[in-house]
Order: structure tokens, then C-alpha cells, then sequence
């Protein structure tokens, strides 16, 4: 579940004023900034992770992490990242794709045209594995399906999830949006096709492989799948009261579980997390050390979202932004009813900020800036452009 927050951030993290020189002492700066944005702006709590250029690591926190008991919010506390999990699907594809166990351009149906239902599937004969990680395949999203989203509801009081073929079915028989490669349209669902391959590729869970080829490698000891109502450090989020999933104002119940189950993200986001994680797996990723070679080339190979926007891009798993007021910045945005999440990368500065936020009141109405308001200022502090 996400909405189009990455296309909104990058254009305003390109617009928004910011300070003309870089601060003296950045981790105050970092903390100040942070700070002031809670002041101004009454979200709950929030935490942000800075990764600068030489490998030292910038952590913050503001607020509270649960209002009602009034715990303040840490900077190690963990919440649902949501989308930013795509951006480790695409680097699960990347490295088969470089080991040779799969194809960027293989045609879906070489991997997924023996499922009974694989023929009622929007394109079918035409999309590559490409085309979906760009979301350049026509595919629907099932998340703007009437029907899931009565689904959704209905099963909130038996806290089931959604398997993936389950989220599937609720695009088949669907016109597609457009031909292969021809359009921009997100879609959750091409990305729980993709998990579908992938699995088939390595014989193995998702979750195992992500763990095995990158959380534990890399450090992130933080980062788990979020295929659990139950998940250890989570600190409750935040929605309107009038919020249109029929979920209570507050995400966990009294014995700490979440309201609704979080496994129906699976490979379109699927993990829990914090900032100081998501900023080093960040700079791993975009600094070319999340997996041998010189891998770079083929996760930032693009394609405009939009004629009209052309600096405005998507890749293997990751959005983009090129020469902007930062200059090139790569990462994703993630939303889940509750939470907020931002990973972005300063390609120019070496730097890799992270922040998330225990709401999105103030995130999801359209036309809002906030998103992009705090990644402008949180560069600004480290950058100081």
C-alpha cells in the first residue's frame, strides 16, 4: 500500500529554499532541523539517519513515540517503511539478473505462464520483468481495486493477510493501462508478480534471500519482514480518525499487535525498519557496494514517469531525480496507514539521508509538501546548498 509520494518529493526537495553554506557541526544541525520540523509541523514523533560521505553516521529523534503514555520517540525505534522495500526487490533482481539466474528482459511468461490464471492477466503475452521493475508494464494496481479494498476491511477483524496470488486476482481479467513500455503507471501488484520470480529463480523465500544477500552482510540487524501482526520495537502510528480504511486512529492494540496485517506488502515494501538502517543500506546500495561488480549502470538505467517531467525518472526499484537543486537523487518513499518513510541519496555529496514519521496526517492529501519540505531541509543541514 503506498501512494505517489516519491514523484512529489523530488520535485519540491528541487524547489524548496534552503541555507547557502553547510553547517559547522552537522550533527547538531541534523538535530535542530529535525526538531524544528516537529515544531512547526505537530506530526507525532520521527527519527532520520544521516550517512555522510566518509562512512560516519548522523542519528536523530523528536517527539513521541506513543502520545497516550507519552514515551519519547528514540532514534533506533522501528517502523513499517513500506515501498522503500522495493528498492531491495530491484537489487534482488539486479543480482540474479548479474548471476545469470534470470533476465531482465525475460518475458514474464517464461517464468509465471504455467499459473492457471497467468492467461487473464493484463499483457501477459508482452511484459518483460524490466517493465515491471520501471512499472512501465500496464499492469493495474489492485490497491484501487473497490473489491480489495472491501477485502481489506472485512478482514481486519480476523487479522488475516492477503498471499500474493490472492492480491493478484484482483487485476485479472482487467484492460491494461497501456502497452508494455508505453506508459508510467505504479503498481503494487507488478511487484508481487516479481516476487513470485523471483522465488521461482532461487528456490528459496524472498525473505530468506533479501536476509541472506543483504541484511546480514551489510549489518542491518534492525530490518526484518514485516509478515507478522506481532513485530518486536514497533512504535505505534498515527492516522486521521476519519481515515478511509476503517482502522482506529492508533495502529497497535494494547498487547502491541498492529491492527491490520502487514503482509500483504511482501515484495512492494514488506520489511520494518529505522532510519539509521535505511540510510546505510542507502549508502550501500547507491554508493556500489550492496553486491560485487560495478552493478550502478543497470539499477539507475531509467525512464521518465512523465513526458512533461523528464528529470522526474524510475529505475530498477529505485526513483530519481536528475540535476536538481542537490543534483542527482536517487532512493524511494514509503507509505503505510500510520507511517512515513524517505530514503534519498546525494549522488553529488556522498550523502544518504533517511527519516521516518509515526503518521501520515499531513503526507497523503493531495497536493500536500510535506514530504518534500523535510528532505529539503534535512539535506540542507548536511549539504547546506
Amino acid at each position: 500500500m503506498r501512494r505517489r509520494l516519491y514523484a512529489a518529493a523530488f520535485g519540491l526537495a528541487a524547489a524548496i529554499a534552503v541555507s547557502p553554506h553547510a553547517a559547522a557541526d552537522p550533527a547538531a544541525a541534523f538535530r535542530h532541523a529535525l526538531e524544528a520540523l516537529h515544531a512547526e509541523h505537530g506530526f507525532p514523533g520521527a527519527t532520520a539517519a544521516c550517512v555522510l560521505a566518509d562512512g560516519s553516521v548522523l542519528i536523530a529523534a523528536t517527539g513521541l513515540a506513543d502520545v497516550d503514555a507519552g514515551t519519547p520517540m528514540r532514534p533506533d525505534d522501528r517502523m513499517l517503511a513500506a515501498s522503500i522495500g522495493k528498492t531491495l526487490t530491484g537489487a534482488m533482481a539486479l543480482a540474479l539478473s548479474r548471476q545469470g539466474r534470470l533476465g531482465l528482459d525475460d518475458r514474464l511468461a517464461e517464468w509465471l505462464g504455467d499459473e492457471p490464471w497467468y492467461e487473464r492477466l493484463p499483457n501477459h503475452g508482452t511484459i518483460t520483468l524490466r517493465h515491471l521493475l520501471r512499472h512501465r508494464s500496464g499492469v493495474p494496481d489492485h490497491v484501487y481495486d473497490e473489491a480489495f479494498g472491501t477485502e481489506f476491511v472485512q478482514r481486519l477483524a480476523t487479522g488475516r493477510s492477503f498471499a500474493p496470488r490472492e492480491l493478484i486476482g484482483y487485476v485479472l481479467d482487467e484492460e491494461p493501462l497501456f502497452p508494455p513500455g508505453e506508459g508510467f503507471a505504479y503498481t503494487d501488484t507488478g511487484y508481487v508478480l516479481l516476487g513470485l520470480v523471483i522465488e521461482k529463480a532461487t528456490g528459496e523465500s524472498y525473505y530468506d534471500g533479501v536476509t541472506r544477500r543483504f541484511l546480514e552482510p551489510i549489518g542491518l540487524a534492525q530490518t526484518s519482514p514485516s509478515d507478522r501482526r506481532d513485530l518486536a520495537g514497533l512504535v505505534p502510528g498515527y492516522l486521521a480518525d476519519d481515515n478511509p480504511f476503517g482502522l482506529p486512529a492508533k495502529t497497535l492494540t494494547e498487547d502491541g499487535l498492529l491492527v491490520f496485517h502487514p503482509g500483504l506488502e511482501w515484495t512492494a515494501g514488506g520489511f520494518v525498519s529505522n532510519s539509521r538502517d535505511l540510510a546505510r543500506w542507502g549508502a550501500a546500495l547507491f554508493g556500489g557496494v550492496a553486491m560485487p561488480g560495478d552493478y550502478l549502470p543497470l539499477l539507475l538505467a531509467s525512464a521518465p514517469i512523465d513526458p512533461t517531467r523528464p528529470a522526474a525518472r524510475y529505475g530498477l526499484g529505485v526513483a530519481e531525480f536528475r540535476g536538481g537543486h542537490f543534483g542527482d537523487v536517487y532512493g524511494h518513499a514509503g507509505w503505510i496507514p500510520g507511517y512515513t518513510s524517505s530514503l534519498r541519496h546525494y549522488a553529488d555529496h556522498g550523502v544518504t539521508i533517511a527519516f521516518q514519521v509515526n503518521t501520515d496526517i499531513g503526507f497523503t492529501e493531495p497536493g500536500s509538501e510535506l514530504m518534500g519540505e523535510i528532505e529539503a531541509r534535512l539535506a540542507a543541514a548536511v549539504i547546506g546548498r
